[in-house]
């Protein structure tokens, strides 16, 4: 399975990857704003990206890659208001944390996303 980690903070990338890999997801590929997520997201099972990024935040980057594929996508964020969970899930996605996070909530997210499609882990 290969995953797309967005996130303008590179700590916030390397703690995501780090939590993926001891998962056993090994594929993953890291962008630092939407805009660099769309060029680098060929290929992709799953996104997992930040909401509030320079360029190109993680809305605007939902909406357009929803009008390529329908690949599941979790945002994270420190956003957590009802307002802003529906204004999220109204543009394309299909889950939601809010930072802080842990490890087992990432992976949780990833089981759930795989239930829900009828798929497994590879």
């Amino acid at each position: 399975m290969k995953i797309l980690v967005v996130d303008d903070s590179a700590v916030m990338r390397k703690i995501m990857i780090k939590a993926l890999n001891e998962g056993g997801y090994t594929d993953v590929v890291e962008a630092a704003n939407g805009l660099e997520a769309l060029e680098k997201s060929a290929g992709v099972d799953l996104v997992f990206t930040d909401w509030n990024m320079p360029v190109m935040d993680g809305l605007a980057f939902v909406k357009e890659f929803r009008k390529t594929t329908q690949k599941p996508i979790v945002i994270i964020t420190t956003e957590g208001g009802k307002k802003e969970v529906l204004e999220a899930m109204k543009s394309g996605i299909n889950d939601y944390i809010v930072k802080p996070f842990s490890a087992n909530v990432i992976l949780s997210k990833i089981e759930s996303l795989l239930q829900k499609s009828g798929c497994g882990p590879d």
